[in-house]
């Protein structure tokens, strides 16, 4: 361990002697490379199951940087960062110390699809993540770019830095980010080598992966500019206040918020439309520079204007850095082009007409390997005990990142104990959905969750994301005494809660006076408050407390998952069914040698993608994209004559 801590000192003196240089007697379990959200997950994960891990990180005061807006949650976002917390994650916790403004999108809808998103601190969530890290004694730390994998055959065995340390492991998880052969671009003439503005790329370690045989892609994404709050006029804005409710994104702690701070609402309109159009060819992205392609839902301001020509003005967001700064996030216009076309179209925007701006925005391309040539559990198909997570499988978001994080992290644990890997269900999470979208669908562009890209959106609910994967974390030994004692006493609160409800008579006088008031049909007689409460307008809490029998101290998230289970209890169970559906189509195994190539009864489409993707079941084999119902039924009864033919 002293090694590791002098090794950290010499590197940020820029001096290696020799005699630190050699970790060959230093072996870990797993070696995360990349401390950004995927790493922090996939290291806490790997040391909540007991495994010994080093994070290795090219810089050490960027663990759990932001590197883009600085927000968690939104429409499935949130929820993942909830099923990240119910696995012990970093997310969750690190997010509530950091909150400086909190809302639940989709507030007008049904509380079955609502949507928890909070902005952030910067430098209050990177604090928080690396205090989290540091909670777990069996995680180290070592600041140095991995430049090699260790190989022993197909097995990747340890990581060597830039700096000849070597490191040995029983696996190791790459999340590298934008790192791989970055490049940043601002305008078409100021091209850098960077993973993010002030960090250098990792190059050696992307020519290793490509000369190993793993196919590699470029994708692109981007940053808006900066300003200075003490230069924008605010009385020309738009404020947005956050929600003043007492939420949390984790489970298992509560603890205070930090100072809350509005965000503020403007416009882009004909002037910045004109301007961006007269310097299209300056555009990194339009000038020919770069040519990996950019996240569909998170367009730069070039793709807003081109690609949609009719619209009259596009929203922009100006989100707040953090509390010790005045610096502002100009959230909606991301853009490649030059720094002083930026300037010129801020001042165009109203409310910047005077703005100072503090950070020009860029757009970075990097590597990524498309995901089909992973496992469901995340590990390279080529290279045993090698995982990948983050925007290295194509995906965008810190969620996403993060959900992959926790599922490499277990799995690089179990493979290296010898245990089977984790596999997680569509039906289990929305990491579950992610996971298995890219492994089996592969991306064209970068790759971000939506909630219509699960058919179990009613079960996937961000208010019950511990009761889903709560019971699944105890089991695989990744919660601590007091995580368990919580995880039991809100099962318990929420499955007292529905059986009161069942068992709770409300009377006429109890509840008319109240159902008159929402507009809803009084009752005739005495009605139990289970069926009452399914009405939509009709509220589960009201009833218990009319029938003058409220539980105490119930969490909200308990209230409204028992609501939610009473409310939609038909839904759900049709979810359910189609669940066990595919839990049996899971449950038909396809050998991993099976000859795709000479299965004549299937389409040509469909064996060569079958061929590509190897799904591990009939289920995962239903979702490649190409492959169609005839396929399947061939494709059975191919499976089974091959088993009659071995037996």
């Amino acid at each position: 361990m002293r090694l590791v801590r002098l090794g950290v000192f010499a590197a940020r003196l820029g001096v290696y002697p020799p005699c630190i240089l050699s970790f060959k007697s230093m072996s870990y379990d797993v070696i995360v490379i990349g401390a950004g959200h995927a790493g922090s997950e996939a290291a806490t994960a790997a040391a909540r199951l007991g495994g010994r891990v080093l994070l290795l990180t090219s810089n050490l005061e960027t663990i759990g940087q932001m590197s883009c807006n600085p927000a968690i949650g939104g429409i499935a976002k949130g929820t993942v960062a909830r099923e990240v917390d119910a696995f012990g994650g970093v997310m969750g916790r690190a997010t509530d110390r950091a909150t400086i403004q909190f809302r639940m999108l989709n507030r007008s809808k049904g509380p079955a699809v609502w949507a928890p998103r909070a902005q952030c601190d910067r430098a209050l969530y990177r604090r928080a993540v690396r205090r989290e890290l540091e909670r777990h004694p069996s995680v180290e730390f070592f600041q140095g770019t991995a430049a090699a994998l260790l190989l022993q055959g197909e097995r990747v065995v340890g990581v060597r830095t830039t700096h000849g340390a070597e490191f040995h492991s029983g696996a190791v998880v790459l999340t590298a980010g934008t790192f791989l052969r970055g490049r940043i671009h601002v305008g078409t003439t100021t091209r850098v080598s960077g993973g993010r503005a002030g960090d250098p790329a990792a190059h050696d370690i992307a020519e290793q992966l490509e000369a190993l045989g793993l196919t590699v892609e470029r994708f692109k994404t981007g940053t808006p500019p900066r300003v200075d709050g003490r230069s924008v006029d605010f009385s020309r804005l738009e404020r947005q206040d956050g929600e003043s409710a007492d939420y949390r994104f984790s489970h298992f702690e509560r603890v205070p918020r930090p100072e809350q701070r509005p965000c503020w609402i403007t416009w882009a309109g004909a002037e910045v439309k004109e301007i961006v159009r007269r310097n299209l060819h300056e555009s990194a992205l339009y000038g020919g520079e770069i040519a990996g392609r950019g996240p569909r839902y998170c367009p730069s301001v070039e793709d807003k204007i081109v690609k949609f020509p009719d619209a009259e003005r596009h929203q922009v967001f100006l989100e707040p850095e953090g509390l010790d700064t005045a610096e502002l996030y100009v959230n909606g216009l991301s853009t490649s082009l030059p720094a002083e076309v930026q300037l010129e179209f801020l001042h165009a925007v109203p409310g910047l007409e005077g703005a100072r701006m503090t950070r020009a925005g860029y757009a970075i391309e990097y590597d990524y390997y498309p995901p089909q040539q992973l496992t469901p559990w995340l590990e390279v198909k080529a290279l045993e005990f090698l995982f990948f997570a983050g925007q290295i499988n194509g995906t965008t978001g810190y969620e996403e990142a993060a959900g992959q994080g926790v599922v490499a992290g277990i799995n690089a644990v179990r493979r290296v104990r010898g245990d089977e890997p984790l596999v997680l269900g569509r039906d289990a999470g929305y990491i579950g959905v992610l996971i298995d979208d890219l492994v089996t669908k592969g991306v064209d562009e970068p790759y971000r969750l939506f909630t219509s890209r699960s058919e179990f959106r009613l079960m996937l609910r961000q208010d019950n994301a511990l009761k889903r994967l709560g019971p699944l974390a105890s089991e695989l030994g990744m919660l601590l005494p007091d995580e368990e004692r919580e995880l039991e006493r809100r099962l318990a609160a929420e499955r007292d809660l529905v059986e009161l409800a069942r068992r709770t008579v409300v009377s006429v006088a109890q509840v008319n006076g109240y159902l008159e008031s929402i507009g809803e049909r009084a009752i005739p007689e005495p009605q139990r408050v289970a069926e009452l409460a399914r009405r939509p307008k009709v509220s589960l809490r009201t009833l218990l407390t009319a029938a003058e029998c409220v539980p105490p101290e119930l969490c909200d998230d308990v209230w409204r998952s028992a609501e939610i289970e009473i409310k939609y209890a038909g839904y759900l169970e049709r979810e359910r069914e189609a669940a066990r559906r595919l839990a049996e189509l899971a449950g038909f195994e396809l050998p991993a040698d099976l000859p795709y190539g000479t299965l004549r009864s299937l389409s040509t489409e469909a064996r060569q993608k079958l061929e590509r993707v190897r799904p591990e079941s009939l289920a995962q084999a239903a979702r490649i994209p190409g492959v169609s119902q005839s396929d399947l039924q061939n494709l059975v009864l191919e499976v089974v004559k091959l088993r009659r033919a071995v037996a």
